[in-house]
């Protein structure tokens, strides 16, 4: 198994390599082809790697480190990489980040396929392709580290071919904004990377080491002084990348103005490193120092739920709306992770994949939209959708139902488990203190079906004679449906048998 890791690790940036060698006028016509069939092997290997784990976690609370109770890891590799320092190339997977590595793979190969309908321009496809592939290495990478500088540096890969997606290939008609966003994109990221690396380095301080599996089972990182002060540092830098209120505003506008590939890789895929981050290295690493601190990162969870909820309603663009939206349902993927219960930990792993899903097929969807009327502000795209695009029309409604949690589709049941987990936190934190937490976030549900059905209203519904834009020939084209297939057909799945993943975490 470890052959297949490290095949689906090396075969993207060997291919990025390669796709830039090519000559440019080649390059481009072959380039989205060429990502598709990589990205494909990559998608078959995950999932071939995720056969092969075997699922074990099985949370019993933040006092009992993930360790003393896991299985050995799966596909695993380690070696000596820097020794001087002491830092390994460590690899390996198990349930938690295998379903994570299969969303990377799955929503790169679908952008891929996406990209066959982007007429190319002479030398940007084969690099946004290459890009794509590069980030897919990069995450996949920081997934499967065991070594906290390797999840550092695969954390770090992914920076720059992002800025740069959002930079060149991002909109049109706003040259000046879009390099704000990149910029804004870069400046914080760059920001909560570094408060990371100096909580990594406090860790490192306090252990000896950078190994993550020596340091699930380390006696020296319990209590508080330098283990609070690194926790700190972490928590702050994973929040970032989240992200948590007041560290989102670098989301809406790299949302805004990236290309639609771009949207979805970075909600469907990059948001959850910085969860990610959270459940592999905060709670068991410091246990604590997380206690500690975990009912502010509730309290900051349950602001970003209520925040992104109202400023979803007074948005005017369907990209910021989404983007928005984002920063809520993050913020319940944050309260579970801040309840530190079996039931919160496992919603917000469950949580993670089906945002990836749902919110990959909002923003293709979006893009779509975009693309048809040069713009993706409400005001000008005017009403009546369902009768000027019935099919994109009816899957908007399909995506805006699954995001605000109709029973029956993927996005319910990770909030329904963390609003249980917040229901009964664990025994060393305030439990009043998380009802209030509770009762707010089910607000936030409330309004997260107010602001998707007002989308839908507005959008969708109304007399196509009122409307001021022209109809369109193509609804829906061929490779569309072909790339939003799987992320319907998940969502529903998912919905409906939520024991697919439930399964790799453990039983309630």
């Amino acid at each position: 198994m470890n052959a297949i890791l490290l095949g689906i690790l090396a075969l993207p940036l060997l291919a990025a390599l390669a796709l830039w060698a090519l000559p440019i006028a080649l390059g481009d016509r072959l380039a989205a082809l060429y990502g598709a069939v990589v990205s494909g092997l990559v998608l078959v290997g995950s999932v071939l790697l995720w056969q092969r784990t075997e699922g074990w976690f099985a949370y019993s609370g933040v006092q009992q480190r993930l360790g003393d109770s896991m299985r050995p890891l799966a596909a695993v590799t380690d070696g000596p990489w820097i020794p001087p320092l002491g830092v390994r190339f460590h690899i390996g997977v198990d349930s938690i980040s295998v379903p994570l590595i299969v969303l990377t793979a799955l929503l790169t190969f679908l952008c891929c396929i996406y990209s066959l309908k982007i007429t190319p321009r002479i030398g940007r496809m084969r690099s946004l392709i290459a890009l794509l592939l590069v980030i897919e290495a990069g995450v996949i990478g920081a997934f499967s580290a065991m070594d906290l500088v390797l999840f550092f540096v695969c954390f770090e890969i992914v920076l720059i071919p992002m800025w740069l997606i959002i930079d060149i290939w991002g909109d049109d008609h706003d040259r000046a904004g879009r390099k704000r966003a990149a910029t804004t994109f870069v400046l914080m990221t760059v920001f909560g990377s570094a408060l990371m690396l100096l909580g990594f380095l406090l860790v490192y301080r306090q252990a000896g080491t950078f190994d993550l599996v020596q340091l699930t089972n380390s006696p020296v990182l319990g209590g508080h002084g330098v283990p609070l002060a690194a926790a700190l540092l972490i928590a702050v830098g994973l929040a970032v990348k989240v992200p948590l209120w007041p560290l989102h505003i670098w989301l809406p506008d790299a949302h805004a103005k990236a290309p639609t590939v771009g949207s979805v890789i970075l909600a469907g895929v990059l948001l959850k490193l910085g969860t990610y981050g959270l459940i592999r290295i905060l709670v068991p690493v410091l246990p604590d120092a997380t206690v500690t601190i975990a009912p502010y990162l509730a309290g900051f969870s349950t602001v970003a739920i209520i925040a992104g909820s109202l400023a979803c309603l007074g948005q005017t663009d369907v990209k910021r709306l989404i983007a928005y939206s984002s920063v809520g349902h993050m913020g319940f993927i944050g309260l579970g992770i801040a309840s530190l219960s079996e039931a919160g930990m496992q919603g917000a792993l469950f949580a993670n994949i089906a945002h990836g899903i749902i919110t990959g097929l909002l923003f293709f969807l979006a893009g779509a939209i975009k693309d048809r009327h040069d713009t993706s502000d409400l005001r000008t795209i005017g009403r009546a959708l369902y009768a000027r695009l019935p099919r994109i029309g009816a899957l908007l409604t399909f995506a805006c139902l699954a995001s605000l949690g109709l029973p029956g589709l993927a996005g319910f049941w990770g909030e329904m488990l963390i609003l249980l987990g917040a229901y009964n936190p664990a025994d060393s934190l305030p439990r009043a203190t998380y009802l209030v937490f509770m009762v707010i976030a089910g607000l936030g549900t409330v309004l997260t079906a107010a602001y998707f059905l007002r989308l839908i209203r507005n959008l969708c519904q109304g007399d196509p004679a009122d409307n001021p834009a022209s109809a369109f020939a193509v609804d829906l084209s061929r490779i569309e449906l072909i790339t939003w297939s799987p992320l319907v057909v998940l969502t529903v799945l998912l919905g409906v048998w939520p024991g697919l993943l439930l399964a790799q975490w453990g039983n309630l």
